[in-house]
């Protein structure tokens, strides 16, 4: 089945720490069903100095479940489903409220 977040998409968190925040998908695990999403679950890890890095805190983000995400809409940029439909024989994905195509964000 089609992925319905793909990387560059704006979603929306429903829940967890990180409700209600918004961002941008940098990354797709779909195998394990999570997302890695600019801004959403930042963590603060300890880490040693290496050849490349310097030791310190450093904060990152983690993947989330995809299941707590929704793409935001085109036309008005709140959260929506997602749906699929044929436009011209191609797979396209849609957002149901407004009906507006979601761009492909890598053919954009």
């Amino acid at each position: 089945m089609a992925s319905k977040i793909r990387k560059g998409d704006k979603v929306f968190v429903r829940s967890g720490r990180s409700k209600g925040v918004e961002g941008e998908v940098l990354k797709v695990f779909p195998e394990r069903a999570r997302a890695l999403v600019s801004g959403v679950n930042r963590v603060k890890r300890h880490t040693k100095a290496t050849r490349e890095t310097d030791g310190g805190i450093i904060e990152k983000e983690l993947p989330v479940p995809l299941g707590i995400l929704m793409v935001l809409d085109p036309k008005d940029g709140k959260p929506v489903r997602v749906g699929f439909r044929f436009e011209e024989g191609k797979k396209v994905r849609y957002a149901k409220r407004s009906g507006q195509p979601i761009a492909d964000p890598k053919r954009s």
